[in-house]
């Protein structure tokens, strides 16, 4: 495993970030993942060299965090753990201190390494409310319970809202992938202008470029909701997998490490986040940092890329 450093935080920073909302019960996932299974997988990541946790006060209503935490036992201060807090209106700095806290109690620490906006939403849609965001975020960093802050699922219009405030946030969570580019273009500008890194989330596309689905994988409900699996976007998107599959086997690899590879080589990408609910699959995706794509290889997932129908227009 390969790390890397964030301004902020001291700790080694694993290129591969374990996601954590499949190891709770949740609306997306159902409730497929024991308590047990979560700590394996928490401690199969933990045994490959993984470092860092992303986890969330909305993934099961705090469950992620509490079974987290109870994973990482008495290694929960050596690790980087990311949390976010849900927007809600007219939230107050109160509000944020008490979800923060919720969030820490749930973890059983004293503090997170870097404290995430889950969305943008309709809340912050002017510039006086983002600068309020800002004001209340900085004071949770000020008050040493959050080390660092970021954002999670902000574009373009959002970023441009928090002006000169954009400053204090040092990471852009957002989804990406071979099926999903649309935080390209002047989003990515605009992060780059302000040093301001991406987490790249959901980078096998929620599992569509990491195996063959199964009919019982299809019926999860957040693929079910997803465009991607969608009658008219799914036989595109499974030319793209073809690729995938094909270099794994030219490269003798599992495709996930192929689908994440081709991610962490993108412009602006700090760490992907890659989340199980199956501590065997650990395994599978750990060793993507070592993985060496050829110039032939990157350009042939590129171009498969660049012919999927563009889906979330790039901005």
């Amino acid at each position: 495993m390969k790390y890397s450093h964030i301004d902020g935080i001291e700790k080694d920073w694993s290129r591969i970030t374990l996601g954590c909302w499949q190891i709770a019960p949740s609306g997306g996932w159902g409730d497929i993942c024991s308590a047990k299974d979560a700590e394996k997988v928490v401690r199969a990541a933990l045994d490959q060299g993984i470092t860092a946790f992303d986890t969330a006060e909305g993934y099961g209503d705090g469950e992620s965090e509490r079974r987290l935490g109870k994973a990482l036992g008495l290694q929960k201060d050596s690790v980087i753990i990311i949390s976010k807090i849900w927007p809600e209106p007219d939230q107050t700095l109160k509000d944020y201190q008490t979800a923060l806290d919720n969030s820490l109690k749930a973890l059983n620490r004293d503090y997170v390494d870097l404290y995430l906006m889950h969305w943008p939403g309709i809340f912050f849609n002017s510039r006086e409310k983002s600068t309020q965001l800002a004001e209340h975020m900085l004071a949770l960093k000020q008050s040493g319970k959050a080390k660092t802050i970021g954002l999670s699922n902000f574009k373009a219009g959002d970023l441009g809202l928090l002006g000169d405030n954009l400053k204090h946030f040092i990471i852009n969570q957002v989804p990406y992938s071979l099926l999903d580019r649309g935080y390209e273009g002047k989003t990515l500008d605009l992060c780059k202008e302000n040093k301001m890194q991406y987490m790249a989330f959901s980078p096998t596309a929620q599992g569509l470029l990491a195996r063959p689905m199964k009919d019982e994988d299809l019926k999860m409900p957040t693929r079910k909701m997803h465009h991607l699996f969608q009658p008219s976007i799914y036989p595109e998107a499974k030319k793209v997998w073809e690729t995938v599959r094909i270099i794994a086997n030219e490269l003798g690899c599992n495709p996930i490490e192929v689908a994440v590879a081709w991610v962490l080589k993108q412009e602006n990408i700090f760490t992907a986040i890659v989340g199980s609910r199956k501590p065997e699959q650990i395994a599978e995706f750990a060793p993507t940092e070592d993985l060496e794509l050829s110039e032939d290889h990157l350009s042939r997932l590129t171009e498969a890329s660049d012919a999927f129908p563009a889906v979330d227009a790039r901005d």
